[in-house]
């Protein structure tokens, strides 16, 4: 554990697999507006960056003019539906209650909007397991941007290099390298242990309690 006295956290991916939820909605949204859908493992890279470069994404360049659209159904759809078949990865609860039974403090910082973040955890995992809960906020720049994570780090009372960062995405690396936080990547969520390695990522848990251990050597 070292110095180290808080984990910030990545939520899609990292706490939970909102994989079916997410594409559900997006590919409803697409065939409102006679767009296909697309697979599921095709939103492990539609989905990270935010709803609007998931809408993006899913939409095509064939069809920008429609993104707009499309996004608007998709946030009201996601609203409604963002619990509806997502799930908590095997060993997140042992994870959590390992590291708070170590005094460790636990943060959420998401891409996805502000107030569905905080629903979402809320859904999962109540109201006290995480000291601060963040998604995308007006005027705040999104992931890779550090300035979220700065804040975090900041209204905790704490400096970057007291956090573990543990994210699954090079996104994710990406903001942690910027902020100045220690990289633990989630084998388990929604990028290979190929990618994340050849995005820099030099620890890498094949699962939750992986994790742990990391952070309590």
């Amino acid at each position: 554990m070292a110095n180290k006295k808080a984990v910030l956290f990545d939520l899609d991916g990292t706490l939970i697999n909102s994989l079916p939820d997410i594409s559900a909605c997006m590919n409803r949204a697409l065939q409102m507006h006679g767009l296909p859908a697309h697979p599921v493992s095709a939103y492990c890279y539609f989905a990270g960056d935010g709803a609007v470069n998931l809408t993006r994404r899913a939409v095509g360049q064939a069809h920008s003019e429609l993104v707009d659209a499309v996004f608007q159904d998709y946030r009201a759809l996601y609203a409604v539906h963002c619990n509806d078949a997502s799930h908590v990865y095997d060993g997140i609860h042992a994870l959590l209650a390992g590291l708070q039974q170590a005094g460790l403090r636990l943060a959420v910082l998401s891409n996805k909007d502000d107030k569905d973040t905080v629903s979402v955890i809320r859904h999962y995992f109540g109201e006290s397991s995480f000291e601060i809960v963040r998604g995308r906020r007006p005027h705040v720049p999104i992931k890779p941007d550090p300035a979220a994570a700065l804040q975090i780090a900041e209204g905790m009372g704490l400096r970057p290099d007291d956090f573990w960062y543990l994210g699954d995405t090079p996104t994710d690396l990406q903001t942690c390298a910027s902020a100045g936080m220690h990289f633990i990547a989630a084998g388990w969520g929604f990028r290979p242990e190929s990618e994340l390695r050849a995005a820099g990522a030099e620890r890498v848990a094949a699962v939750p309690l992986d994790a742990l251990q990391m952070i309590m050597k």
